[in-house]
C-alpha cells in the first residue's frame, strides 16, 4: 500500500519537494498543509513582489544614463504591475499542487504525536513528514516597537502608496533593495546599519561600493547606529539612537533578518533537535526518524533557491535514492542596481584573490554613460588551484554568476577558466581578466 507523506508548509520549498517526490513515485499519497497561501512568502510578499517593484525603477534610472533616452515613473502603474504579478490569490498554485495528485489542506497544522498531526478538527496520519514552514521576521528588542506599528518586509512590499519619508533599520539584502526602491520612487530614505558597512554578510568592497551609489541617489546612510526606542507623535515616527541624532519619518521599516518558523508546531512530540538557528538536519535533510526538514526552517541558508534544492534532495531520499546536499557553491543575488552576487567562500581565509574593475571591459562603455563602478572578485585555493568563492557587482550580475557557481561546485581548475572563451562584449569578460590576475 502506498505510503502517506504529509508536507507541513506550502511555500516554494514544500512545492519543490512535492514535485520531485511525485516524479520519483507515481503512487505515493501526498498531502500539503498550508495555513495561509500556497506558494508562500516568496510568491506573495518577498522575492516576486520586491523584484517586480524594483524592475521599473531600474529601467527608468538606466534610461537617464543612456544618451537620447528619457523615462518617467508612474507609481500607480508600478504598484499595479506588482499586484498583477504577485496577486494574493493562490488558486492557480493550489490547482498545480492538485495536478500532482496531492491533497491540499488549508489550516494550521500541529503535530500531536509521531505519525499524526491535527489541522483544525481534521486528523492527518503520515508515514513520512516534511517540515517546510519557512521563516518569520526577526525583530530587534527596541522599546516601543509594538505600539509604533512599524513595517516589516511584508508591509513594505505590499504598500500601494509612496511614503513621504522612510527609515529602514537593517542594511542587509532586503533593507538595501527596498531603500533604493523607495528612494527612487520618491521617498526620503534613511538607511541604518549597526555595523560599519552595509551588506555585512557580503564582501566589504561590495558594501562600500553600493553605499557610494546610494549616497549619490540621496539615501542617508547611518553606520554603527543602534536603535534604543521608537515613539510616534503627530503621524511621525522617531527613532532614538545611541549617541546619534534621532531620525524621524512617516514610516519605519525593520529589516533585521528572519528566523526559522518553529514555534507552535508540536515539534516537542518528535525526536528532532531544534536549535536557535532552526531544525537540525543531516546532509540528507533528515531531522529524525521519518521526519525531514528543508528551507528556511533549517537555518542552513535562508534563500528560496536553497530551500528548493533541499526539497529536491529530501525527496530523493524519501523515495529511497541516496542524495546528499552540498553547499560549497551556494549562490546569492541582491537585486539592487547594480546587482550584488556572491557564491562560495568569500572570507579570504587561506586563499589568494584578485579583482577586476568593470569599467575596464568594453561592455560598460556600451551600456550607459557615465560608466558606473562594478567589479569581479575571485578567491582561489592556492594548493588545489581552483576557485572557492566569487563576488560580482554589476548590471544583472546574478544572471552571469552561474559559470562561477559551476566552476566552484565542479572544482574546475583556474587554468580551464582562463582558457574559457567569454562572449564579447559582455560583463562576463571580466571573469577572464580576474582569473588571469590570480597569483597561482
Amino acid at each position: 500500500m502506498p505510503r502517506q507523506v504529509v508536507v507541513l508548509g506550502g511555500g516554494v520549498t514544500g512545492e519543490a519537494f512535492l514535485a520531485a517526490l511525485r516524479r520519483y513515485d507515481k503512487d505515493i499519497r501526498l498531502t500539503l498543509v498550508e495555513h495561509e497561501l500556497v506558494g508562500g512568502e516568496c510568491s506573495y510578499w518577498a522575492c516576486i513582489p520586491s523584484k517586480t517593484l524594483l524592475r521599473p525603477l531600474e529601467l527608468a534610472f538606466r534610461a537617464r544614463f543612456a544618451p537620447g533616452v528619457t523615462a518617467t515613473v508612474d507609481p500607480v502603474q508600478v504598484f499595479k504591475w506588482r499586484d498583477e504579478v504577485a496577486e494574493k490569490d493562490d488558486a492557480s498554485q493550489v490547482e498545480w499542487v492538485q495536478e500532482l495528485g496531492a491533497e491540499v489542506v488549508k489550516g494550521t497544522g500541529r503535530i500531536v504525536e509521531p505519525g499524526r498531526l491535527e489541522v483544525g478538527d481534521e486528523t492527518l496520519e503520515y508515514d513520512e513528514l516534511m517540515i517546510a514552514t519557512g521563516s518569520v521576521p526577526s525583530l530587534p528588542p527596541i522599546e516601543g516597537m509594538e505600539e509604533a506599528a512599524v513595517w516589516t518586509s511584508r508591509e513594505a512590499t505590499s504598500a500601494s502608496a509612496v511614503p513621504e519619508s522612510l527609515v529602514i533599520v537593517g542594511a542587509g539584502a532586503v533593507g538595501c533593495e527596498l531603500a533604493q526602491f523607495y528612494a527612487r520612487i520618491g521617498s526620503r530614505v534613511t538607511l541604518m546599519q549597526s555595523g560599519d558597512f552595509i551588506l555585512p554578510r557580503i564582501d566589504r568592497d561590495a558594501g562600500d561600493l553600493l553605499a557610494g551609489i546610494f549616497e549619490e541617489e540621496g539615501i542617508d546612510i547611518r553606520l554603527n547606529a543602534r536603535a534604543k526606542r521608537i515613539s510616534r507623535s503627530e503621524g511621525r515616527l522617531r527613532l532614538e539612537l545611541e549617541g546619534d541624532e534621532a531620525p524621524e519619518a512617516t514610516n519605519l521599516l525593520v529589516a533585521t533578518g528572519r528566523r526559522p518558523n518553529v514555534e507552535g508546531l508540536g515539534l516537542e512530540h518528535l525526536d528532532v533537535t531544534v536549535a536557535e538557528d532552526g531544525i537540525e538536519v543531516d546532509d540528507r535533510l533528515s531531522a529524525g526518524k521519518h521526519v525531514w526538514a528543508a528551507g528556511d526552517v533549517t537555518g542552513v541558508a535562508l534563500f528560496t533557491h536553497v530551500g528548493k534544492y533541499q526539497g529536491r534532495i529530501a525527496a530523493a531520499n524519501v523515495a529511497g535514492r541516496e542524495r546528499r546536499a552540498d553547499y560549497r557553491a551556494l549562490p546569492s543575488a541582491i537585486f539592487t542596481d547594480p546587482q550584488v552576487a556572491a557564491v562560495g567562500d568569500t572570507s579570504g581565509e587561506g586563499t589568494v584573490s584578485s579583482k577586476w574593475d568593470l569599467t575596464k571591459v568594453s561592455r560598460t562603455a556600451t551600456y550607459q554613460r557615465p560608466k558606473r563602478p562594478g567589479f569581479v572578485k575571485l578567491f582561489a585555493d592556492p594548493q588545489r588551484k581552483v576557485l572557492v568563492g566569487a563576488v560580482l557587482v554589476g548590471p544583472d550580475s546574478g544572471e552571469w554568476l552561474g559559470q562561477l557557481t559551476l566552476a566552484i561546485r565542479a572544482e574546475i581548475p583556474v587554468d580551464v577558466l582562463r582558457d574559457t572563451i567569454q562572449p564579447f562584449p559582455t560583463f562576463s569578460e571580466a571573469i577572464f581578466f580576474a582569473a588571469r590576475e590570480l597569483d597561482l
